[in-house]
Formats: structure tokens, C-alpha cells, sequence
């Protein structure tokens, strides 16, 4: 019976699965759209994701997790439940075996609704798995070996920082502060400087298209189109790649305050190793141009990001479900 093994990585933006075998096979993010007054869900998914602030009174798009925490339970075991069918298709005749990864700084009790909403999604056996644990392992580092590595996986929700070795995490800080926040920041500032109201799809779209976390050699710039506070009619504003600069400056810095703090608790020896061998970026949000600079301006060690950052944490909850059942990729 093959398949059985599955890797969620669980994300306040995307849900990402992993199966044995196979690699990613899905990733979707985690919105689910019900109508209230029946409580049945509409949409889960990308088509949830369109329906984000265009949705008539009675349907509500919701993100069910929230920092990386479980926000809204049963909505978000449905969706799990969905997710898993939708990864494994027909062929269900064994319960799966799944690692759902959780961000570092999570409590028991938030860990136990994770497990819990996944047995009841269909799971023969559950493990959890740290979040930078799982990024390291997917960005293809050796973990078992007694030499520091430094991980930063910048998701939707939290960003995590650890130092790991041994197979272990030695320091970690996770904190509030990830992709989401930048897309808020960009939403209030087009408000403070522009008068311009703009959704967070439209924030997302600027950050992805031109967003900056340190000066670019050329600006880049983009129309942008929103609501005049002022007038209350549509309008356009042309912004440009440093304006983002100056309107993520505050999350950018936060980011890199708590990679200060974690090398300032780091034993000597893998502070050493970390000098050696550099930061490694992972998760969504390291795709922000520009974060590798900054970091490296403000730290001195060299700074690069996975290859693949986005299914950094998938592909490492899948390998760590390997691991774990004695497999080994032959």
C-alpha cells in the first residue's frame, strides 16, 4: 500500500500537502468561505480566496488560522478534511500517516487542537513537527549533524527563527510578525500617505510586484487602484518600490531584531558555525526582495534564501514522515 504518508504544512496563508512518493501535489491557501445563515461551506481553497472582501451579507470568506494558530476549530478540520481527500484522491483505503508542522512558539493546548483536527480529518497516526525543523530539513540541510545552522521561516502569520543542530533546536524565537503583516502595513500606509483605501488582495499584489525591504539600485513602480478617502470614487496611484521600503520598514526591522536576539543566546561554537555557513531564509515571506540585504547590513553574515522557500516547510514535514517510518528515498 503505497501513498499513505503525508506532510501538511498547516500556514495562516497557504496549506500546503506533501505525499510520499509524490512531493508537494497542493497548495492552496487556507481560506474557507460558508454562508451564515445556513453554516454550510460555499468554497474552500483558491475559489474562497477569490471571494476575500467580495462577498454578499449572508457568505463570509474566513481565514480560519490566525498567527499560526488554530482560530476557528471545526472550520478548520473541515478544511483539513477537504485538503486531504482532495491530496490523496480516490485511493483512501488505509488512514493515512500525517506530520502537520506547528510554528516554534506554540502551547500544548494549541498543539493538541492541531492533532485533534487532524485524526478527525482522516489520520491513522499523527506526529508534530516544528516549523523551522521542518524548513531546514526541506531547504536540504543535514540537521543531524552537531554543526549550527540558522533558520528564519518568515510564513503568513509568524515568522520563526531557530538555530539547529543535532537534529534538535538549540535557541528559537517565533514571532507575530510574517508575510500578513506586511501586506497591513502596506494597506495603512497607501491610507496615511496617499488618502487611498485599498484591500488586502491589492496589498499582497504591491508587495509581490514591487515590494522592497532595503534600497534598490532602480525603483520599480506600480498603479495602484483604490478607494479616495477624500472623495469616497475610485482612483489610481502610481507608487513606487521604496515607498514599500518606508511602509515595511517597522516589520522588517522587527524580523531582524528577533534574528539579533537569537545569536545573542547562541553558544559560542555554533555561533561560529552560523558565521561560517550564514542565515538561511525560508517560507513565503523571504521572498520580499531585498530581506537578504537588509539582514546582512544589520547582522554581517551572509544571508541567502532556500531554493524553493515557499514549499520549504511541505517538502520538510513530508521528509520528516519518512524519516520517522525508517524510509529512505532510494
Amino acid at each position: 500500500m503505497q501513498y499513505t504518508d503525508i506532510g501538511i504544512d498547516l500556514g495562516t496563508a497557504s496549506i500546503l500537502v506533501y505525499i510520499r512518493g509524490k512531493g508537494v501535489v497542493l497548495k492552496e491557501p487556507s481560506v474557507v468561505a460558508f454562508d451564515r445563515d445556513t453554516n454550510k461551506i460555499k468554497a474552500i481553497g483558491e475559489d474562497a480566496r477569490l471571494m476575500l472582501g467580495r462577498t454578499p451579507g449572508n457568505i463570509v470568506a474566513v481565514r480560519p488560522l490566525r498567527q499560526g494558530v488554530i482560530s476557528d476549530y471545526t472550520v478548520t478540520e473541515k478544511m483539513m478534511k477537504y485538503f486531504i481527500q482532495k491530496a490523496l484522491g480516490r485511493r483512501t483505503l488505509r488512514k493515512p500517516r500525517i506530520a502537520v508542522c506547528v510554528p516554534s512558539g506554540v502551547t500544548e493546548v494549541e498543539k493538541k487542537a492541531v492533532e485533534d483536527a487532524t485524526y478527525q480529518a482522516g489520520a491513522r497516526d499523527v506526529s508534530i513537527i516544528e516549523e523551522p525543523i521542518a524548513a531546514a530539513i526541506g531547504a536540504g540541510i543535514d540537521i543531524s549533524k552537531p554543526c549550527g545552522n540558522m533558520i528564519v521561516d518568515i510564513g503568513g502569520g509568524t515568522s520563526d527563527i531557530a538555530v539547529i543542530s543535532l537534529g534538535g533546536t538549540v535557541v528559537s524565537a517565533s514571532i507575530k510578525v510574517a508575510g500578513d503583516d506586511f501586506d497591513e502595513a502596506i494597506v495603512r500606509y497607501m491610507r496615511k500617505k496617499h488618502n487611498l483605501l485599498i484591500g488586502e488582495r491589492t496589498a499582497e499584489d504591491i508587495k509581490i510586484k514591487i515590494g522592497s525591504a532595503y534600497k534598490r539600485p532602480e525603483p520599480d513602480y506600480l498603479d495602484v487602484r483604490g478607494r479616495n478617502l477624500v472623495t469616497g470614487l475610485p482612483k489610481t496611484v502610481r507608487v513606487s518600490s521604496e515607498e514599500t521600503e518606508e511602509a515595511l520598514k517597522d516589520i522588517t526591522s522587527q524580523i531582524v531584531e528577533a534574528i539579533h536576539t537569537v545569536l545573542e543566546k547562541t553558544p559560542p561554537e555554533l555561533a561560529a558555525d552560523i558565521a561560517d555557513r550564514g542565515i538561511v531564509l525560508t517560507g513565503g515571506g523571504s521572498l520580499l526582495r531585498g530581506l537578504e540585504e537588509l539582514i546582512y547590513s544589520k547582522t554581517g553574515i551572509n544571508t541567502m534564501t532556500a531554493e524553493e522557500p515557499m514549499t520549504a516547510v511541505a517538502i520538510g514535514t513530508g521528509k520528516y514522515v519518512e524519516f520517522l517510518s525508517g524510509y529512505r528515498d532510494e
